[in-house]
């Protein structure tokens, strides 16, 4: 006699398991990855970069030389141990972005990710910036590191464009958001480095919110009502030369408009102060 009662449950049962042993495996690697990278700097700040070797650093560790090159293809990786996994959290943040949210708030949200990470461990944070300011190498991995949230940042800014607001050339879409993701970037590298110049100490977050209001105030216009689909890569979703139908544009965050010698704003709750203050400003020019 079927039983599909039971059948459901045996065949929902082993992910529960499965996710628990994903979930733990993970967090041993970053252990592992961390303890790597605790050697690494310590010998790098005892030895010097160049004197030391990669069998020093597994042996400082208690693990074999295997074992360093399974998390780390090189030692001037074991520096910068956590960007991968800061990279996919900085991508669920714009997975997840409510719909209302500003697409540059919400960059600037994935970003602080990253601020977090350096944060956790301050001490560890200054010595790494020393040592990279020092090392040719590491400057160029760092480097590397940055460029990858900007692509991140850059796919997801192209997908919430307002169409209307660059109907006259949207060829200049991918330069807006290019420029745009890589503004979040430098303002975050400007805060986070000098708040390393000053040992780790400092409300980093303050002055980082700081930094992203003058970003938004910069590059928030005509992003924003046209947001895409697709996540973190909603701009890819749309073939090449392909005929789409426009989304209904969401309503604004805030209008104006003259009432004989008075003027009337409308603004959403949620509305930014600063751009509520721009149209404002705008109606005002226009009398």
């Amino acid at each position: 006699m079927p039983q599909p009662a039971m059948s459901s449950r045996t065949s929902a049962t082993p992910d529960a398991p499965e996710s628990a042993a994903g979930s733990r495996a993970a967090a041993q690697r970053l252990k592992m990855r961390r303890e790597l990278a605790a050697a690494a700097m310590e010998l790098f700040a005892t030895k010097g970069y160049e004197a030391t070797t990669v069998d020093e650093i597994a042996a400082a560790a208690g693990v074999a030389r295997r074992t360093f090159f399974r998390h780390f293809r090189s030692k001037e990786e074991a520096i910068f141990p956590d960007h991968d996994d800061t990279l996919v959290r900085a991508e669920a943040v714009l997975n997840a972005a409510p719909a209302h949210e500003h697409p540059l708030d919400t960059v600037c949200r994935g970003i602080k990710e990253v601020m977090k990470m350096y944060a956790a461990r301050p001490d560890i944070s200054v010595a790494r910036y020393k040592l990279t300011r020092e090392v040719p190498t590491l400057r160029e991995a760092e480097i590397a590191s940055v460029a990858r949230y900007e692509r991140l940042f850059t796919r997801y800014l192209l997908g919430h464009f307002d169409e209307h607001a660059h109907a006259d050339d949207a060829n200049d879409d991918p330069l807006l958001a290019e420029v745009a993701a890589s503004a979040v970037v430098t303002a975050h590298n400007h805060v986070l480095r000098r708040w390393l110049r000053a040992g780790g100490q400092g409300d980093l977050e303050a002055q980082l919110d700081h930094a992203f209001a003058i970003v938004r105030k910069t590059f928030g216009t005509g992003i924003g009502a046209g947001r895409g689909t697709g996540g973190a890569g909603g701009a890819a979703s749309r073939p090449s030369g392909a005929s789409a139908t426009p989304a209904a544009p969401a309503a604004p965050a805030a209008t104006a408009s003259r009432q004989g010698e008075g003027l009337i704003t409308v603004a959403r709750t949620d509305a930014p102060l600063e751009e509520v203050m721009r149209t404002i400003e705008e109606a005002l020019k226009d009398r």
